[in-house]
């Protein structure tokens, strides 16, 4: 099973994100705005309930954290992706390096870089129109996350959850 494990911000900050993304991200309909804390991996089904139960212990101690988001970068040269940057964050590093402290596969991110994908899978003028624009633009969103989830990709790709896990237990 292909899963990922994710945060998503609260309906009123994907509501604002999914405004940019109707316009920008082909991958729009496969998932909603989230914050990617694990990207994808396979995982035997019998690991998955050892998977859970490591989840449980992470979350369990953990109180609900603010996020705040001020500017729109990229990934670029890397990729043609443009994203609301996370402000640094101790609790999303935290939670971020809990993760491969236990089962999980290592494979990790060669810097994790917070965000929330705006518009990625578009061609070099379309991402410099795209950028200027929404870089001359201010932003200020805070917003509150609470849980994490463990998400599946089914076969027309898109993502469902397996499972929440509320911060605090």
């Amino acid at each position: 099973m292909k899963c990922g494990i994710i945060i998503y911000p609260s309906k009123e900050l994907q509501e604002e994100i999914n405004n940019y993304r109707k316009r920008y991200d082909p991958e729009y309909a496969l998932i909603p705005p989230h914050i990617t804390l694990k990207t994808r991996f396979d995982i035997d089904d019998n690991l998955l309930t050892q998977l859970t139960n490591e989840l449980e212990e992470i979350t369990k101690d953990m109180k609900p954290f603010e996020i705040s988001i001020k500017k729109v970068s990229s990934f670029q040269p890397v990729s043609n992706k443009i994203y609301f940057k996370i402000e640094p964050n101790e609790m999303l590093d935290t939670l971020h390096q809990r993760l491969y402290e236990g089962m999980l596969p290592k494979e990790k991110f060669s810097t994790f870089v917070p965000h929330i994908t705006l518009a990625q899978n578009i061609n070099e003028d379309e991402f410099a129109d795209i950028y200027t624009s929404l870089s001359m633009k201010d932003y200020n969103y805070t917003d509150t996350l609470n849980h994490l989830e463990i998400n599946y990709q089914l076969d027309d790709g898109t993502w469902e959850t397996y499972k929440r896990f509320d911060f605090g237990g």
